[in-house]
């Protein structure tokens, strides 16, 4: 049965604390970990609190970086994807959202070739924690610093082309929303999902960020949920929202109001 969790970036201004006991004063099971926001907590005195909060993690929010584009080195990355598959496990994490690096300087396939050596190196923590590594693509408009997997196939051919039960991809629909490709290749999609991120615009993705409440833009939430419930998903759906007019925001107004808008769709599904 598909569940729904917000993640931390949505509320920006809030501490870790802060999130967890909201988020379960208004309700949700369920939350998408900021790995800053729960490290300034304290990684051990945040798994507690979400222990006595009774709230699940949906993933834990990310690791990467592996081309170097960030300053670290490519030791310096892989390290810090160990740990925070480490952390992930600690809070009963379902996966941890994973970003390649960008491609910068680097030849595609030397790119390429770094990010595999990483995830050699990582899986094998992934399989001991039983934390799956989400692969996150997005637009080539909003990739940036992020990620160089800017195409749906590529991330799909790569995953295949790993074969591990612990490599998966993680979907946004603020990336993919209004992609033509998102919709043909559900079908191939689905088995590798390991969480949907939904995100709502009113204009088209760039590197900044923007989002709006859901349902207030243009990406067609309710048809992508329906195909991918007709095509058989039935995971993680996570609240990712960000921007200037998010961040302006009563966090709690935009909390229950993409909540409402969620159990509409999912209503409006069950009714058809």
């Amino acid at each position: 049965m598909a569940t729904l969790s917000i993640s931390e970036v949505t509320t920006f201004r809030w501490s870790f604390q802060r999130d967890v006991q909201t988020y379960a004063r208004l309700g949700l099971t369920s939350l998408g970990i900021w790995r800053q926001k729960l490290a300034d907590y304290g990684e051990e005195k945040g798994a507690e609190l979400l222990a006595e909060s009774e709230i699940n993690v949906s993933h834990v929010y990310f690791a990467g970086g592996f081309t170097g584009h960030d300053g670290r080195s490519f030791g310096e990355s892989v390290e810090d994807a160990r740990h925070a598959i480490e952390v992930a496990s600690l809070v009963g994490a379902d996966c941890l959202t994973l970003y390649t690096g960008s491609r910068g300087g680097h030849t595609r396939n030397h790119a390429n070739r770094l990010f595999e050596t990483a995830l050699d190196q990582i899986l094998p923590v992934a399989l001991d924690n039983e934390i799956a590594l989400a692969i996150e693509p997005m637009d080539v408009r909003a990739a940036d610093d992020w990620t160089f997997l800017t195409d749906l196939e590529m991330a799909l051919e790569l995953i295949d082309r790993i074969s591990s039960p612990y490599l998966k991809m993680a979907i946004d629909t603020y990336q993919w929303g209004e992609d033509p490709k998102l919709f043909s290749l559900m079908y191939d999609l689905i088995p590798h999902l390991a969480i949907v991120h939904l995100g709502d615009y009113l204009h088209s993705p760039s590197v900044d960020h923007e989002r709006c409440l859901l349902g207030k833009g243009v990406v067609p939430l309710g048809a992508i949920v329906h195909c991918l419930t007709e095509n058989g998903y039935d995971g993680n759906y996570d609240i990712r929202l960000m921007g200037e007019e998010i961040e302006l925001s009563n966090y709690e107004d935009v909390i229950q109001h993409s909540c409402q808008t969620f159990q509409q769709v999912m209503q409006t599904l069950h009714a058809s």
